[in-house]
């Protein structure tokens, strides 16, 4: 496996489980002037909007609280719903694409996010919320694991220069969501609703590249026999202590990022720091993700082993929580950087993913085991975080979980990180 395509596969998988992704996949078509145009303007709408419901959301969490008469336990709920959306919708999508195509697909997903984020505010009460949220994430869900399949599709020759800009899309709108949110809403109005509303904006305008996309259909046909093929017995990757290790360590830095992208704005708030400071606090964690997203599949891809990387990215999440502890409002952006640097586990994960199998067909394999299993394992973290927030009556025990999650995280990536494959386990 070449350095750019291990670099770059981890990226194109993003924060969704990837099942059988080779099986949507087709020949790619001839693109007019017009048409890689039209690809590259959804590609990169797509991605501005596969985090703003997420991080919006984050930045008037309070708002909504108490709009919608909430307890924390239940504003808890709300922040575990992505993982667990994703990991459910996300396993269905490749087999929609098999059925309808995967441009039909991220078009219905774009659709769904749009509802969502318009209905959502609006919907009158709690369950309406959630629901609504729930239809949002789907759409999200479906998305991400597509979006790398429209790359390959229609990109063949150039993957890594179009994966590297829809990360970046992505990363950009993560943080601005996060950033802008609060001055938008305030110069709204100061209505919260409208100010999560908004974002229906951005995603209402991702649909319209995706139309011209929605008719081709002709992929799922030609592709039957290879899915069929490719969903064919598998070795035993339960087997595998270092399949065990990547899933688990893919689920506890994803119970950071999401607890993170959740409660972090509330936190800075409860310690006196502005909404608007608080939404670009988040900001900064959010957006260290676009260089970093480079730099350490790269530097991993020339290491034997992994575990240092592991070690230093959980030493700035103890840093960063010790910071929100004892100092939130003294330190805040120190804390949110080093946070934002100790996220970027996420590619570190990927990158092994595709460093542990010597087949193709084994990394889809351990992708769909390690991410799946990831996403489940960090469903309850953002809710468990609500409840203790909610019973206590502050932010002292939250964080110390926050902080107790790393130690098994460095624990088990550096188990992931060892040298050897998921071929010679199984």
């Amino acid at each position: 496996m070449s350095d750019e395509t291990q670099t770059l596969s981890p990226a194109a998988t993003d924060r969704t489980p990837v099942a059988s992704l080779a099986s949507v996949e087709s020949p790619a078509p001839r693109l007019t002037v017009w048409l890689t145009r039209l690809v590259i303007a959804g590609i990169v709408l797509a991605a501005l909007n596969l985090r703003p419901a997420i991080t919006s959301l984050g930045a008037l969490l309070e708002e909504a609280r108490v709009g919608l008469h909430m307890s924390g336990s239940v504003a808890g709920v709300l922040t575990s719903v992505p993982p667990l959306c994703f990991a459910i919708f996300g396993i269905a999508a490749p087999r929609l694409a098999r059925r309808f195509g995967p441009g039909a697909v991220v078009c219905a997903g774009m659709v769904a996010i749009t509802t969502g984020l318009l209905i959502r505010p609006f919907a009158g009460g709690t369950a309406g919320f959630l629901a609504a949220s729930a239809l949002t994430l789907m759409g999200i869900a479906v998305s991400n694991v597509l979006m790398p399949v429209i790359v390959k599709r229609y990109f063949p020759d150039r993957v890594g220069s179009m994966t590297g800009l829809y990360s970046m899309a992505l990363a950009l709108g993560t943080s601005v969501a996060a950033a802008a949110t609060v001055p938008m809403t305030e110069a709204l109005g100061g209505s919260w609703r409208v100010g999560l509303a908004v974002w229906a904006v951005l995603a209402a305008l991702a649909v319209l590249p995706w139309i011209g996309m929605a008719r081709d259909r002709g992929a799922a046909a030609r592709n039957t026999v290879a899915a069929q093929a490719q969903d064919s017995p598998a070795p035993r990757i339960t087997r595998s202590p270092t399949a065990w290790a990547l899933g688990c360590f893919f689920g506890l830095q994803a119970t950071g990022a999401y607890i993170t992208m959740g409660w972090m704005p509330q936190i800075f708030r409860d310690a006196g720091v502005s909404a608007g400071t608080a939404g670009a606090l988040l900001a900064v964690t959010m957006v260290m993700g676009v260089p970093l997203a480079f730099v350490i599949p790269r530097l991993a891809t020339r290491m034997k082993t992994q575990g240092p990387i592991v070690v230093a990215l959980g030493l700035c999440g103890l840093t960063g929580y010790a910071g929100l502890f004892f100092a939130p409002a003294a330190g805040a952006w120190a804390w949110a950087l080093l946070l934002g640097v100790s996220n970027c586990a996420f590619p570190l994960a990927l990158t092994m993913i595709g460093m542990r199998s010597r087949t193709g067909a084994g990394v889809v394999r351990l992708s769909v085991f390690a991410q799946s299993t990831g996403y489940l394992i960090s469903t309850p973290g953002p809710l468990l975080v609500g409840v203790l927030y909610q019973h206590s009556g502050g932010w002292g025990l939250p964080i110390a979980l926050m902080a107790g999650l790393i130690v098994p995280q460095i624990a088990v990536g550096i188990l992931a990180g060892r040298d050897r494959t998921i071929e010679d386990e199984c």
